[in-house]
């Protein structure tokens, strides 16, 4: 068994995986990676199994040093990473000797970096997942849903003795792409006033600074439902609901799991991926799709995916 010690840490620094399945009935959420393609190409690099347990750390302020030789992957935001004062690229694996530290300063493009180690980290599984959701009190290394800590260790139990990679250039998501997120239309969608479905779908909005792993709110022109009161149904991840105010609030991982707002409909898997590395005031557009083109869409990425 293989150690790291975390030196220091922020609240916003948590262990995660694919998250719990088969218990929103229970109310229980979901958790993992927002970032989830970024997640999967860092344990990816160590040929771990894509949804072994890594370390998601936002905007930075984390530090690690090695117990032992090791071999870490890194993927995902640019969060001016130093291993012992050189800076450390995402996009690959890397030897951490023994002694050295490894330090996220802050974003330097996108939000949220993924640390992954050979076999994944170590921690109890709580309702089939090891991710953290702090509001729950589930999952990370305690199994009490607490954020990483100094002092804490993190353990692993895969091989030091591995050979470094490189993702490929075009394989690395584009993390300065500003092209609309792509919303499946949703049930309620012909309940909203005309004027509303044009200003959701062609004006700008902008990241509001009120943001967690619950969701993130979109400040822009408000929306007018007109339908009839709804009640509380299950709630899909990446659903974009509109509260009384009129301002969407796009749900994520550690969302509740029913509500009765309407709702314009869901992002799709690989637009929430794109939204995870937005920064708080990044301006954003949403385009309507059909269900059946965001299926296409992700079915072909999972392809290019399991090619490499």
């Amino acid at each position: 068994m293989s150690r790291l010690s975390i030196e220091a840490s922020t609240p916003l620094c948590l262990l995660q995986d694919a998250g719990r399945f088969g218990v929103r009935h229970l109310g229980v959420t979901q958790g993992g990676g927002l970032d989830w393609r970024s997640m999967s190409w860092a344990n990816w690099l160590l040929g771990n199994d894509l949804n072994a347990p890594v370390i998601e750390i936002t905007l930075g302020g984390f530090t690690v040093m090695a117990e032992e030789d090791c071999v870490l992957a890194l993927a995902g935001a640019d969060l001016g990473a130093q291993l012992e004062g050189e800076a450390l690229p995402p996009w690959r694996s890397f030897r951490l000797h023994k002694g050295q530290r490894l330090h996220f300063t802050q974003p330097k493009l996108g939000a949220r970096a993924y640390l992954a180690a050979p076999g994944g980290f170590e921690a109890p599984s709580v309702l089939g997942s090891r991710s953290t959701v702090v509001r729950e009190e589930l999952g990370g290394l305690d199994g009490r849903g607490r954020a990483l800590a100094k002092g804490a260790q993190l353990s692993y139990a895969g091989s030091a003795l591995l050979l470094l990679r490189e993702l490929p250039a075009q394989h690395r998501p584009d993390f300065t792409d500003n092209s609309p997120l792509d919303l499946v239309l949703g049930a309620q969608i012909g309940e909203f006033s005309g004027l509303s479905l044009f200003d959701a779908f062609n004006r700008v909005w902008t990241l509001d600074s009120r943001a967690d792993r619950m969701g993130i709110r979109l400040l822009g022109t408000a929306l007018q439902y007109q339908g009839k009161p709804m009640i509380s149904e299950g709630i899909p991840l990446g659903a974009v609901q509109v509260p009384p105010d009129g301002q969407p609030i796009v749900l994520l991982n550690d969302r509740q799991t029913i509500g009765g707002y309407p709702r314009l409909g869901a992002l799709t898997p690989l637009a929430l991926a794109r939204l995870a590395q937005c920064l708080p005031g990044a301006k954003v557009r949403l385009r309507p799709v059909v269900q059946e083109m965001a299926h296409r869409e992700q079915v072909e990425y999972l392809r290019r995916f399991l090619e490499c």
